[in-house]
């Protein structure tokens, strides 16, 4: 499994603009609904709610929200960058900045949590941080994104 079979394109966002966790996840859910006709309030509720269990901000300015949702028919993502930083109880105390949000099918445990460890991978590389970060755009986000999780 690669990031390139659950990310698409239209579903990296350059420039988030949501100032709450809240906003934020309702952001990066509008993507994800439209491109799989999907219920956007029903996933902003499976990531709430995921996030009332425990903050999904990993730290170093990076967040991973994710949750699963039944009848979903296969692993989507979406991805966005607030460059000024977005409060998300992360364990370090930082500001999130990178928000890779992933929504599973409910019976997946095996294909989500290898699709949390191989996004947790690519984002703990410093460079890597902070190459999406000067990214001048959606689209160069995405290829920075598919080129750092590199062959199976």
């Amino acid at each position: 499994m690669k990031i390139q079979d659950f990310l698409q394109p239209g579903a990296v966002l350059a420039d988030l603009t949501g100032h709450t966790a809240a906003e934020v996840l309702a952001e990066l859910c509008r993507p994800v609904a439209e491109a799989h006709r999907l219920d956007a309030g029903q996933l902003v509720q499976v990531l709430l709610d995921r996030e009332k269990l425990g903050s999904t901000g990993v730290g170093d300015g990076v967040a991973i929200p994710h949750g699963k949702l039944a009848g979903l028919p296969a692993l989507v993502a979406s991805f966005g960058r607030a460059p000024e930083g977005v409060e998300f109880r992360a364990a370090d105390g930082k500001p999130a900045r990178l928000f890779f949000a992933l929504f599973a099918p409910g019976n997946s445990a095996g294909a989500h949590l290898k699709a949390l460890s191989r996004v947790s991978r690519i984002f703990r590389v410093p460079a890597f941080r902070e190459a999406i970060l000067a990214a001048p755009s959606a689209e160069a986000i995405h290829r920075l994104i598919l080129a750092e999780d590199g062959p199976e």
